[in-house]
């Protein structure tokens, strides 16, 4: 059976035990690495049975996947940031609310990391009072260099760059994760495990285990997920992969939880409200 899950250390660490045999599945595993957004377009075509997906995208798929309750991404203090090489003037936000110190966004053009990615969800969010803008999509490892260079106001940034883009020279304007957790007081879903709902209950709920256990062994064996790690990192930096690690691999890559499934409720209930997302009536977990 493939998986598909990004290059990023998260997602190495707690697979690489999966994708290499170390725990029991229901079916032998073969691994997809591809970034994050090609996974979301993938998911619309139901090309993987197993997938790493952005949350935003599965509101998208819900009558065709199912989230499993282990190996996501959610969270606090893991939001997606806008980062810019100076500080970002312009106009006052419109619809006459007070964003308490929060930029504005009227007419900016911000490198995002691909349409469907909750990253762009939240940004949308934010734009409803924060001042619409210009979206520029690309792939997330060439947003800080487009800052750098100038080909965009800003850019919203994800995965390892979060530890990095003071090194390019670029400053934090914005954090998407405390916006969220300010507003809604409820982790930040960042990224789900789907499952095919065509495989069946009892063989999502194995893959379900499978993928708890392939964490449980990650973290009891650390080490020797190292070299799988830096095989696929965009950073290679000790620090950076393992603060990369500690900030998206939490409790609630073991089991959703009450809270986090509350969290996902609520980023479905706001992208539906606003229109970016079907109404559904499928279970969003397993």
């Amino acid at each position: 059976m493939q998986l598909g899950y990004s290059f990023c250390p998260n997602d190495t660490f707690i697979f690489y035990a999966l994708a290499h045999g170390k725990v029991p599945t229901p079916f032998p595993i073969t691994e997809v690495l591809e970034d994050v957004e090609t996974l979301n377009r993938w998911a619309l075509e139901g090309r993987l049975p197993l997938t790493k997906i952005s949350y935003a995208a599965y509101g998208r798929l819900r009558e065709r996947y199912v989230a499993l309750r282990a190996g996501g991404a959610l969270g606090r203090g893991v939001g997606p940031l806008l980062v810019t090489k100076g500080e970002m003037g312009g106009p006052e936000p419109r619809g006459g609310e007070s964003l308490d110190g929060w930029p504005s966004l009227e007419g900016k053009r911000v490198a995002v990391p691909g349409l469907g990615t909750t990253a762009f969800m939240l940004l949308s969010f934010y734009a409803e009072t924060g001042g619409q803008f210009v979206p520029v999509e690309m792939r997330y490892d060439q947003i800080m260099p487009a800052v750098k260079r100038g080909e965009v106001d800003a850019g919203l940034i994800i995965h390892e760059s979060r530890f990095t883009y003071h090194l390019h020279g670029l400053q934090k304007v914005l954090d998407l994760g405390e916006w969220w957790e300010g507003v809604t007081g409820l982790p930040l879903p960042l990224g789900a495990i789907l499952a095919r709902r065509d495989l069946g209950e009892e063989a999502i709920r194995a893959l379900d285990k499978g993928v708890r256990q392939s964490l449980e062994y990650a973290h009891a064996h650390p080490e020797e997920t190292v070299a799988y790690i830096k095989r696929h990192a965009a950073e290679l930096d000790d620090e950076v992969i393992w603060a990369h690690i500690r900030t998206y691999v939490n409790e609630f890559s073991l089991d959703v939880g009450a809270e986090g499934q509350r969290a996902v409720e609520e980023l479905f209930r706001r992208g539906e409200a606003k229109g970016l997302l079907p109404v559904s009536a499928q279970s969003v977990f397993i």
